[in-house]
């Protein structure tokens, strides 16, 4: 399907009064990205880029090359809202705008090229309309929503039309995938652009790379999306009336998230996600508002919320729900069972690593969790070198920058713990083991007396003498209640591992 792509690079900027100093917008970092500095540049103005800073550079990396640039927080509420002109200006040209977020649309121009007589006309309309409202637009028009966006990125000083969709994405090169593992695979195997890596067969493709393999070749070969999408049934959409009109912010903020709630629940019984959400609100007077909203990663129940309350505050505040809200209803499409879709990007110069659906769930909850019983309660973990189960393990809280590791885990550390690892390792502590003639007999597990049934080692280690520590034993311990790792030390046992 022919699509008209309308971007704004610099638009998180345009809600801000900037006075001709150099600025810079950052944003936290997206979950789906792993690793850096916890905020990333989203955009920066001309100043700021001849210093530099590019979209996704880190923010202190960014600061670090220009010192005296103004360094502003996104809001993405205000420019949903600033965004609403453009987007009613473009729906008088072309209806059907789908909004993946303030400052990028994509749009079918079927209908509407016919209407206007023809794309260069249409094209023309549509650049003359946005130039009265907010300067920066890059238009691109293609075949399918990713080869429009490859062209409005190229559409530096004039719209881009593209007529051989096919020969355009075969000129980019593979880095347009946004995906580090596969484009790095893909170089060292000399293959640069897509239109080597669509000669490819794709039995192969997908034989060696998986469904992320697979998802790359179809966007190389000009195939935007699968061509059979999973069925969508009409039941799936919600809607909610309301005797009593709602006039208020805050009733109006209150049904967008009670319906968002409702929409994602019934959709998660199914297993599924909405990449695609339309938005329809009706007014007391009878006009009826509709919007659609996309998202390149499925929809999550904060993510869907977030966007029905901007778009409706949108509206109520303009008037557009003139006399109040009686009817609102929301009607996914574009259906994912299987995660990330290809088709759409993220922001330019961004990477992503695939998408786990229950990743962002977690790690709301997680973050809740933290909250409530403080930073030190919920940590995460990374490896390190060590011999000893309990040393080769780093702890940091969670949602902090990774630390440097306190021992080279590639190091051949010799005199490490033997295989297999255990599955808890508990802090350390004294557990009363009996003996005979060296060998272990028994171990005390609470009031009673286990015997030994089996054990190995013991597995000799040298302590750092120069800060005072000894030397110990290992032992491997199998009783009929679970087997251990022990660590004897001047005639002393303690537990530091207990296995599955």
């Amino acid at each position: 399907m022919r699509t008209l792509c309308v971007w704004y690079p610099d638009w998180p900027l345009q809600v801000f009064e900037t006075a001709g100093e150099a600025c810079l917008v950052v944003e936290p970092r997206p979950a789906q990205r792993r690793g850096g500095e916890a905020q990333v540049v989203r955009a920066a103005d001309l100043s700021a880029q001849e210093a530099g800073i590019r979209i996704g550079m880190g923010r202190r990396e960014a600061e670090a090359l220009c010192p005296t640039a103004r360094v502003l927080q996104r809001d993405l509420g205000a420019e949903s809202r600033q965004f609403e002109l453009v987007i009613e200006a473009l729906e008088n040209l072309i209806p059907h705008v789908e909004i993946v977020e303030p400052g990028l649309v994509f749009l079918p121009v079927g209908g509407a090229v016919r209407y206007h007589g023809g794309e260069e006309d249409l094209v023309r309309k549509v650049a003359k309309e946005l130039a009265d409202l907010a300067s920066g637009a890059r238009i691109g028009l293609a075949d399918g929503p990713f080869a429009a966006r490859w062209a409005a990125i190229d559409a530096v000083d004039e719209p881009r039309i593209i007529d051989d969709t096919s020969r355009f994405l075969a000129s980019l090169d593979v880095a347009t995938l946004e995906h580090q593992e596969l484009i790095d695979t893909f170089r060292w195997l000399g293959v640069t652009t897509l239109g080597s890596l669509a000669g490819l067969p794709r039995e192969a493709i997908a034989s060696r790379f998986g469904a992320e393999g697979l998802a790359a070749h179809r966007l190389a070969s000009g195939e935007d999306r699968p061509p059979h999408p999973r069925p969508i049934s009409p039941l799936l959409a919600v809607e909610a009336h309301y005797d009593d009109p709602l006039e208020t912010l805050d009733q109006v903020a209150f049904a967008a998230r009670a319906l968002s709630t409702r929409l994602m629940n019934g959709l998660r019984r199914e297993g599924i996600a909405p990449h695609r959400v339309e938005i329809q609100a009706e007014a007391s007077n009878g006009t009826t508002r509709t919007r659609v909203w996309r998202s390149s990663d499925p929809f999550i129940e904060a993510s869907l919320i977030e966007r029905v309350w901007w778009q409706l505050r949108v509206w109520v505040e303009q008037g557009g729900v003139s006399g109040g809200l009686i009817r609102l209803r929301l009607d996914p499409a574009d259906l994912s069972g299987d995660g990330r879709q290809l088709a759409l990007l993220e922001t330019v110069g961004g990477t992503w690593e695939g998408y786990d659906p229950g990743r962002p769930e977690a790690e709301r909850a997680l973050a809740r969790a933290q909250t409530i019983l403080g930073p030190d309660a919920v940590l995460q973990a990374a490896p390190q070198g060590g011999r000893l189960p309990g040393e080769q393990v780093l702890w940091r809280r969670w949602g902090e920058e990774a630390t440097a590791a306190e021992r080279d885990e590639d190091s051949p550390w010799p005199g490490s713990t033997p295989g297999p690892s255990p599955a808890l390792v508990p802090d350390s502590h004294q557990l009363e083991v009996e003996w005979d003639a060296g060998m272990p007999t028994r171990v005390r597990l609470g009031s009673r007396w286990e015997p030994v049934l089996n054990w190995s080692g013991p597995w000799r280690l040298s302590g750092r003498w120069w800060k005072g520590e000894q030397a110990a034993d290992r032992y491997q311990l199998v009783t009929s209640a679970g087997a251990f790792l022990v660590v004897v030390r001047d005639t002393r046992a303690y537990l530091v591992g207990i296995y599955d």
